[in-house]
């Protein structure tokens, strides 16, 4: 495990650092989350396919506008048809973000098979943790507020 000296604490009139431990990344756990969202990203496009039943969305009701996640189960559903063109039209961030998570997918399956781990180059992924999680949440939010005025009133 990496470990990073970040935490001083005082112990016995001194201040002493102690190590805080970075836990380090996991390929199997990794895999077993997007093949958890993958089996419930296909259930629901099933059934919205099948049945015509999807999730319906608190957002969308309250406002009439909708979320960042509204036509998630029915861009699954196109892409179950083979639809591409339908699945972007539902929901092109949610499209391009599978995209992405297959991509990371497919890396993380060679690695876990024996091939390299593939990592982002290490001033990349210090400066990530430099920017903190509270600050990724934000981020994440602002970008998901612009995306839904984008969506509603573009």
């Amino acid at each position: 495990m990496r470990t990073a000296a970040r935490a001083v604490v005082r112990h016995n009139q001194r201040v002493v650092v102690v190590p805080e431990v970075a836990r380090a990344f996991r390929v199997d756990r990794a895999l077993s989350y997007v093949g958890v969202l993958l089996a419930g990203g296909v259930g629901l496009g099933a059934l919205y396919a099948a049945t015509g039943v999807g999730i319906p969305c608190p957002f969308l009701a309250l406002t009439g506008w909708e979320c960042p996640l509204c036509g998630g189960t029915r861009m699954g559903a196109a892409l179950l048809h083979g639809d591409l063109g339908a699945a972007y039209g539902h929901n092109p961030l949610a499209l391009l973000a599978l995209a992405v998570l297959g991509v990371l997918s497919l890396l993380w399956i060679v690695e876990a098979v024996g091939g390299p781990a593939l990592r982002p180059p290490a001033r990349s992924r210090a400066a990530a943790r430099r920017v903190g999680s509270l600050r990724w949440l934000v981020i994440s939010l602002v970008l998901a507020v612009a995306y839904t005025l984008f969506r509603n009133l573009g």
